[in-house]
């Protein structure tokens, strides 16, 4: 699904209005029927308070629009306009005309004006500020919205919570409606899925709006999220008459005494996945451990004891993953830096072997192009330095992703893909895999993946996918604190068996 940008949304709504030839306020009441047709379908004309907070400007129209078809189908509906400002746009007056016709006056709110007694089983809807918002908000304005959030009323927000923008972080963080559904236009925006700004949203849903599809259609946008429908093409199906060296020999390198368990976890992982092969280069205390908990595996060992002291293999790999448990020893660093020298194998570096990177960056410049970085947010402020903010964070991303030609996954909630300037946002996993060897597991899968023939952008869009699935699926019956990597491992092929599920076909009774 494609992500748009503030401009490109309003490119839209402006080509939809010149193709259609309809005014801006008749794309509005199409919004706003949408919006009502939403809330009518759940509520079947219960009597629950709903309170609409609008704006002056087209979000508040159509906070308006929405509340006066609430009313005409007999809704217990308050409307209250937040008055910030003397300017308004034509669409909200035209509304705020329209709404009287009802003999409903809206309730001016101002900073001298008493708030609305609200309770907790209320509605609210949220219809202040819409993408548009550019100025502070007052701080009158604040209190409304800090009092909305204390009255723990469930807030549904159009189009993106109040007081969040959609292509940067908030001035302040507590004048932002706390939203518990936002009901976006068209699509999502990218502050959705950021660690800073995602916390404002507990669910969205894109409603379609009307725009014109052409333009939706043949526009790229930099921002993706990424699905079910984006990775079934990347599939490539399994053939008859195949054998192991058909699907590659992957490599993973890494382990340290007390730390075999992390190469246990991505060697067992890029199994599942589908490797033809697999081979762990261990340090020489990991001999028996990988030997006897994954028989499958083939086991190289270090002439050291504890640590991975010099890289050397007679096999030709079709791929490595390099860095899980492996230590920041000066014996490992020294052996990743004449590793690096010597490799021509695009990666996936992980773990240790970027916390070894970070502080040697000289060594960046022998990392193959088009290899796989897979830092979580600690390891990536090593390599890319503070941010101000997740969209500061995004930024200088991006820039060293460009300056290495290298792919960067940032794991997370949602976790992200960098690569030539697009960003590939995942919309599988849940907070269960907030867990040790989560990381050594997807490690695994995308090194499984690529000795599979994927190249490393489809490897890496695919790998995190079926891992967030894998999470997903394991979850039942299980619950978040119990979710461990194991689990993902055991569910990796649940995971590519649903890529092909049907959604199943309602029951007679549904349908009756």
């Amino acid at each position: 699904m494609k992500i748009y940008s503030a401009a490109q949304i309003y490119e839209a709504i402006n080509r939809t209005i010149e193709k259609n030839q309809i005014s801006s306020n008749d794309l509005m009441e199409f919004t706003a029927t949408q919006l009502f047709n939403w809330f009518h379908t759940r509520m079947q004309g219960a009597q629950v308070p709903i309170h609409v907070y609008c704006g002056i400007g087209n979000n508040g129209g159509c906070g308006l629009a929405l509340g006066r078809q609430l009313l005409h189908h007999g809704y217990n509906v308050h409307v209250y306009v937040v008055n910030f400002s003397d300017k308004r746009t034509k669409d909200f007056l035209i509304n705020y005309d329209r709404i009287k016709e009802f003999k409903v006056w809206p309730k001016l709110l101002s900073s001298c004006e008493e708030l609305p007694e609200m309770k907790e089983e209320d509605i609210i809807v949220d219809a202040i500020f819409g993408i548009g918002l550019n100025r502070e908000t007052a701080d009158w304005v604040k209190e409304l919205i800090k009092y909305i959030n204390a009255s723990k009323a469930y807030t549904v927000s159009l189009d993106v919570p109040s007081g969040l923008y959609p292509d940067h972080g908030p001035e302040d963080k507590e004048a932002v409606i706390r939203s518990n559904y936002t009901l976006t236009s068209q699509a999502p925006k990218l502050s959705f899925f950021l660690p800073e700004t995602g916390i404002y949203i507990q669910q969205w849903e894109a409603i379609d709006v009307g725009l014109d599809q052409e333009y939706l259609q043949t526009t790229d946008t930099e921002v993706q999220l990424i699905d079910k429908l984006e990775v079934l093409p990347l599939y490539i199906p399994r053939k008859k008459y195949a054998h192991k060296g058909t699907y590659g020999h992957s490599l993973i390198v890494g382990g340290s005494y007390g730390k075999i368990g992390a190469v246990t976890l991505a060697s067992s992982a890029c199994l599942r996945v589908g490797t033809g092969l697999i081979s762990a280069y261990v340090p020489e205390c990991g001999y028996t451990v990988l030997q006897s908990s994954l028989p499958e595996a083939m086991v190289i060992c270090d002439e050291n004891e504890k640590n991975i002291a010099n890289i050397i293999y007679d096999i030709e790999p079709t791929a490595i993953g390099i860095g899980v448990g492996m230590g920041t020893d000066k014996v490992t660093v020294k052996a990743l830096e004449t590793f690096l020298k010597k490799n021509t194998n695009r990666l996936v570096i992980d773990a240790d072997a970027l916390n070894i990177l970070s502080a040697n960056t000289k060594l960046l410049k022998s990392v193959p192009k088009g290899s796989i970085l897979t830092p979580h947010p600690k390891e990536l402020e090593r390599l890319i330095g503070e941010w101000t903010d997740d969209f500061d964070k995004l930024a200088k991303a991006k820039a060293f992703a460009k300056k290495y030609n290298v792919i960067l996954l940032i794991k997370g909630a949602h976790s992200i893909i960098i690569y030539d300037n697009f960003l590939y946002i995942n919309n599988t996993g849940n907070p269960g895999m907030a867990t040790a060897g989560s990381g050594d597991v997807l490690t695994g899968m995308l090194t499984g993946l690529l000795s599979q023939n994927y190249d490393p952008i489809s490897a890496t869009i695919f790998g995190v996918y079926l891992h967030g699935k894998a999470g997903d699926i394991a979850l039942s019956g299980l619950g978040y604190q119990a979710l461990i990597a194991r689990d993902i491992i055991d569910y990796i092929g649940d995971a590519y068996l649903d890529l092909f599920k049907q959604p199943e076909e309602p029951s007679a009774e549904a349908k009756a």
